[in-house]
């Protein structure tokens, strides 16, 4: 069930210590419970991941997942919560020393924009 939004409200932002990742669209911290979905973005899917029926996005899952982890990789991750999907994930919009993941991810071709409306305007 996702959680109240003044729930979140509290605590939205966090830094996301060692991040990881099984997927190019997800991160987990650990100091946060839980696997978490980034915001706007849908990755290529791990193999066997993609439920029939389901529009999954193109591309090698592996490149796309290795690609998110050299942008966190040793850099100060924040994170912050802006909603909770239907599987009960946060859904958080994080950058790595201020560069927004997602994105950086869209522009490397390595995501799509999806499920949101990610704000990648410069300036």
């Amino acid at each position: 069930m996702p959680m109240p939004f003044l729930a979140l409200a509290s605590a939205a932002s966090f830094l996301c210590a060692a991040p990881s990742h099984h997927d190019g669209d997800n991160v987990r911290c650990r100091n946060v419970p839980g696997s978490m979905r980034l915001y706007g973005i849908d990755a290529p899917e791990m193999p066997g991941a993609c439920n029939p029926g389901r529009r999954c996005v193109r591309g090698d899952p592996f490149a796309s997942r290795d690609y998110l982890r050299r942008l966190t990789r040793g850099r100060a991750v924040r994170c912050e919560t802006l909603d909770v999907d239907s599987y009960g994930r946060r859904v958080v919009n994080c950058t790595a020393d201020g560069v927004n993941i997602g994105c950086a991810m869209i522009a490397a071709r390595q995501a799509v924009p999806r499920y949101g409306a990610l704000n990648c305007r410069r300036g």
